[in-house]
């Protein structure tokens, strides 16, 4: 059996119907980890004593829902009990949760077998999972290029077949750049629409978890399992979670599209522009309708994200200091052992990010740049109400560029910024936004983006879905 022939439901009848046993769906999610992960490296560390168990105990019950017995993986920044969580750290390499995050309460209550923990930039903090303290991820579409990030080792699973469905954070586009780079479906929710209790934190006012997934349909169901409120975590919104697969299979005549001038401006790559107006052509044979519109602080998007992200970051990253938890370095007093824990286990790119949030933050540069990158925050999330009060969606590439190289952007860290410049500016308004394929650039996938008013999942749905059934993009897979 092929993950690439199924989706959540082909799965789901097959269990019910008693064609494949929950044992076998889990021993050909660990065959296919090992036939290709020396080559893409999706995974950080498998649980394969403990899903087997899972599996053969699931095998005599029945199967009571869509998810009962289906294999995942696990972004290694969402704890899991007794399961390693490093983020990517060497900070972290002895790190077992003593609890699960909310997400993974949802999930386990549905009988999901978790296979893993997955690859990803060290504390999320990366665009192409170089990052990683342990192992670049590759792109299943050529491992010479990177699969995107932080959340590329989700990302890379899915696409290589190894599982049929992954969580991943996005912070600054961590899963919808990692999607469009491996041709795959994911979604950033609507910052609160999923709890983040459990998430280890980056930047506590831009984080979301969301699911990646091989189809549109596939993805509603992870979302609808794991929304909702959560008195756990103080940002969850306390409202009720729309059925999103009723949003599946309808029409979008009359569908209202934005197309901002600044997504398809300079700096985007001819062939993803190319493949963005033949998406725009396929809807408008569908019966929407388009009109070009502006974002005009969408160009200040990347300076106020990195001052602010990493702000929160250098908070939130205080907490590592080889005492409570994680891997501790002994010096000659406290103050020493601070040093040396934090020296030796942050990498390159999460110390960067602490000094630059720290500056920001400190006396006499507070009010110049993290008040100013604040404000500038209010006006972006101002420029999408403004649209969005005369569309339903707004439409774009999801990253001006196919994947990179590995090694190519490595030593530029502007560069690598800016390779979120499309995806940013949602996080920092708060709003949904989905990556979908829509085509391939010189070998490589593109991917579509599509961004809705807060809470409006539902609306996203059914424009990615409509268009996924009009095209044949989602079923042409990666030769691993």
């Amino acid at each position: 059996m092929s993950f690439y022939d199924e989706t959540l439901s082909s799965l789901h009848t097959k269990i019910k119907n008693k064609e494949v046993t929950i044992t076998e769906l889990t021993e050909q999610s660990f065959k296919r980890i090992k036939e290709t992960d020396d080559k893409i490296h999706a995974f950080l560390t498998l649980d394969e004593e403990r899903a087997l168990a899972k599996a053969r105990e699931l095998d005599e019950q029945e199967a009571d829902n869509l998810f009962f017995g289906i294999p995942a993986g696990i972004k290694d920044n969402i704890v899991t009990k007794g399961l390693r969580t490093t983020c990517g750290s060497q900070l972290l390499d002895n790190f077992e949760p003593v609890h699960d995050a909310t997400v993974m309460n949802r999930l386990n209550e549905k009988n999901v077998v978790t296979v893993g923990k997955l690859n990803m930039d060290e504390f999320a903090m990366g665009s192409s999972n170089e990052n990683s303290s342990y192992a670049t991820a590759r792109n299943p579409w050529n491992t010479d290029h990177v699969p995107g990030g932080s959340s590329g080792g989700s990302a890379a699973a899915v696409a290589a077949g190894q599982v049929p469905f992954t969580l991943g954070s996005d912070t600054g586009g961590s899963i919808r750049q990692p999607a469009s780079f491996c041709g795959v479906v994911g979604l950033k929710p609507t910052y609160g629409r999923v709890s983040r209790f459990g998430l280890v934190a980056f930047a506590s006012s831009l984080d979301q978890i969301g699911p990646i997934t091989r189809t549109v349909e596939d993805n509603a169901y992870v979302l609808q399992q794991i929304a909702g409120h959560d008195q756990l975590d103080s940002t969850s919104a306390n409202m009720e979670v729309a059925d999103y697969t009723s949003a599946l299979n309808q029409d979008i005549a009359g569908l209202r599209i934005a197309v901002p001038k600044e997504y398809l401006g300079e700096g985007v790559d001819e062939g993803v522009k190319a493949r963005i107006q033949e998406a725009l052509a396929k809807l408008e044979e569908l019966g929407a309708t388009w009109e070009e519109v502006s974002l005009p602080n969408s160009k200040y998007a990347v300076a106020a994200y990195y001052l602010l992200a990493s702000s929160e970051a250098s908070a939130n990253l205080a907490r590592f200091d080889g005492v409570r938890y994680g891997v501790r370095k002994e010096g000659e007093d406290l103050l020493d052992l601070y040093k040396k824990s934090r020296s030796e286990g942050f990498g390159d790119e999460v110390k960067r990010r602490i000094m630059l949030g720290t500056f920001a933050l400190s006396s006499g540069y507070y009010d110049a740049y993290y008040k100013k990158a604040q404000k500038v925050r209010t006006l972006i999330r101002e420029d999408f109400e403004h649209v969005l009060n005369s569309f339903d969606v707004i439409l774009g590439p999801t990253v001006p560029t196919t994947a990179f190289k590995v090694g190519e952007n490595s030593n530029d860290p502007l560069t690598m910024y800016l390779k979120d410049i499309l995806t940013i500016p949602v996080n920092l308004a708060g709003n949904p936004a989905i990556s979908v394929p829509c085509g391939f650039s010189d070998g490589l996938p593109v991917g579509l983006q599509l961004i809705a008013k807060p809470f409006e999942e539902r609306t996203l749905y059914k424009v990615a879905h409509a268009y996924e059934r009009a095209t044949e993009h989602t079923k042409v897979k990666p030769e691993l």
